[in-house]
């Protein structure tokens, strides 16, 4: 679709779909916000159907309201949907927004787009995930996804004991800069490297519960050896735990997750797999709001990677392992 069309197609979702366009406070002035207008901000997401970008953006939304200041959220029909991403940015611009935070499909793919907001004078905060490079946008409040994975990655290696690790891996979107990030810090933990040879198969599944279960089961059809599982997030992890358990596999296999959701402290709980390692995306959406709003009011402006932070979580304490149980992580969950 040409670029005008999908322009065309991003303002009309935005009038008619709450779920991909969310104004928090009426404001028709096209500065962004003044002395005589609240200040907007704009929030372009993966998607609005991921609990956790449902999260993310009902946080931005509070956030914004507390401030006095208008939200625009939209959001790409899938994950990966980077020209709907270009398009929500070039309408967002035209809405006048002060800042624009976003969780990019492609880090390299709207490199463009926040170019020519940043042109403008819109302050541009990537959430969640970094763009490349890092300094396409003006600052990034986000989990260290290479620390996540790598979490992961030492928790299912120390859980294994002195058994040699026989993997599998479930990828998320194959160049995504998040999924090579967590695939990397998660190699990191285990002491392996691409093609080593304890590495028995991976797959991509695009962090959907139904495309990992496909997944699993095809690599357990080559292999059933493994007694461990990488997993992107906690989708991923239940799709190749339903998998696991078809083949008898439960209980057999050290399966780790990232993400922290309350499904995910829940399935933690319940033995569906061992360990997850929680994101705060409240606490992103909650800077990456007040950073626009405080630039909005004197031009003040954040820069460079802010961490969010990566909390392991499991009932099944390790030696040397920083941890909390599922009661912390019910707690403290999104979704």
């Amino acid at each position: 679709m040409a670029p005008r069309k999908w322009h065309l197609a991003v303002a009309v979702l935005c009038m008619t779909s709450v779920a991909a366009c969310t104004q928090t406070k009426s404001g028709s002035d096209s500065s962004g916000g003044s002395s005589s207008g609240p200040v907007k901000v704009g929030l372009v997401t993966k998607t609005d159907t991921n609990p956790y970008f449902v999260k993310l953006r009902e946080s931005a939304k509070a956030a914004a309201e507390a401030k006095g200041a208008t939200l625009i959220a939209v959001a790409g029909k899938f994950d990966g949907d980077n020209e709907g991403q270009v398009a929500a940015i070039e309408n967002l611009v035209q809405q006048g927004v002060k800042g624009i935070l976003i969780t990019p499909s492609n880090s390299t793919g709207i490199l463009g787009a926040l170019k020519q907001a940043k042109d403008k004078g819109v302050l541009v905060i990537a959430l969640d995930t970094e763009t490349d490079p890092k300094d396409a946008v003006d600052a990034t409040y986000a989990t260290n996804n290479v620390t996540a994975g790598e979490l992961q990655g030492k928790y299912v290696k120390a859980s294994l004991g002195q058994t040699a690790p026989k993997v599998l891996l479930m990828d998320g979107t194959p160049g995504g800069t998040v999924d090579q990030q967590r695939h990397r810090g998660f190699l990191q933990g285990m002491g392996l490297k691409d093609g080593d040879p304890a590495i028995l198969g991976a797959a991509p599944t695009n962090g959907d519960q139904n495309k990992a279960q496909a997944a699993m089961e095809n690599l357990l059809q080559r292999n059933a050896s493994i007694n461990a599982v990488y997993t992107i997030n906690e989708p991923a992890a239940r799709g190749a735990v339903a998998a696991l358990a078809a083949k008898g596999l439960s209980g057999k296999v050290a399966v780790g997750s990232i993400d922290g959701g309350c499904q995910g402290v829940a399935d933690v709980k319940a033995g569906k797999y061992l360990a997850t390692v929680m994101q705060f995306p409240k606490k992103m959406a909650e800077q990456g709001v007040d950073a626009v709003v405080a630039f909005g009011k004197d031009g003040t402006k954040p820069s460079g990677f802010q961490d969010t932070g990566a909390q392991l979580i499991t009932d099944k304490p390790l030696p040397g392992l920083d941890s909390k149980d599922s009661t912390w992580g019910a707690q403290n969950c999104w979704g």
